[in-house]
């Protein structure tokens, strides 16, 4: 593991908009978690183009702090890091993202935090993209910030076994369920997973692009070409972007994802690969409609 330097925690800082931080509180905590999903994209460009980053969280931290995204391994490690050398107690889980909201797995394709100050636990997570604005306290409750958000206590299942952990339920999203273990975790449990996300041909990641970030004002999702609003109210507006001008724009203004480490060849190569996609898309709907 790297060690984050005093200048990459500064850098990260910078890019949350935060000068000081100050010393634990709920508010800090719940300041700095607004931050970085308003500031940090969720994003999987490094893995779109075969160089998927790792997840040492020092490494995300300087990345985030070189203007980078991610995803949740990269973002929730790195901001687990930085609450931890702000004086946060942090504890990672093993958890699981399902498109089936009665799922139950926790199988560790997902990385989940609490943090307890002030006496008292959050759930905190900055590594969805379109998930909650700011942390939740860690007791069964349903939470309104903007979406509607049901937190419960609840058995959950990986392989080989199952036990204690909790759910978070989310509404308007692919995936409206996600389950975490209750016992802590290393970063080290997450590496299986992470490789087969960054890089096995049938991982999502590797399907498709997509970039998200999440806003009092709504989510904000580019998938592919299509780039789609989510209100808080439901209402969602949708755009085809038809040029790699157009889509570069979005990356960069939208998302405040900086381009700088993207060469030509690299921006060649992924607008060619959106668009192949992109097409692909097209025609299975034709198809289905037909």
């Amino acid at each position: 593991m790297t060690t984050a330097t005093r200048d990459d925690l500064t850098g990260y800082l910078r890019r949350l908009g935060v000068t000081d931080p100050g010393a634990p509180s709920e508010e800090g905590l719940y300041a700095l978690a607004r931050a970085h999903v308003e500031r940090v994209p969720f994003e999987n460009t490094g893995i779109q183009l075969g160089r998927p980053p790792g997840i040492d969280p020092a490494l995300s931290v300087r990345r985030i702090a070189a203007g980078r995204g991610g995803y949740c391994f990269h973002l929730n490690g790195a901001f687990a890091l930085l609450l931890e050398e702000l004086g946060y107690e942090v504890t990672r889980h093993l958890g699981g993202m399902h498109g089936d909201p009665l799922s139950r797995d926790a199988g560790g394709d997902h990385l989940a935090l609490t943090v307890r100050v002030g006496g008292r636990e959050h759930f905190v997570d900055v590594g969805m993209g379109d998930g909650p604005h700011e942390p939740l306290p860690l007791r069964e409750g349903v939470y309104v910030q903007g979406f509607t958000y049901r937190l419960e206590p609840a058995e959950v299942t990986w392989d080989g076994g199952g036990g204690g952990g909790w759910s978070l339920h989310r509404d308007g999203v692919p995936t409206p369920r996600m389950n975490f273990r209750s016992a802590p975790a290393a970063m080290a449990d997450f590496e299986p997973a992470h490789r087969r996300l960054s890089t096995a041909e049938d991982s999502p990641f590797r399907q498709s692009f997509v970039m998200l970030r999440r806003s009092v004002r709504g989510i904000d999702r580019l998938h592919g070409r299509m780039l789609v609003h989510t209100a808080p109210d439901g209402t969602r507006t949708v755009r085809e972007l038809t040029s790699a001008v157009e889509f570069y724009g979005a990356v960069a203004g939208l998302f405040d994802r900086d381009l700088d480490d993207l060469s030509a060849e690299d921006r060649t190569a992924l607008w060619t690969r959106v668009t192949r996609a992109h097409e692909a898309w097209r025609a299975s709907r034709a198809e289905t409609a037909g």
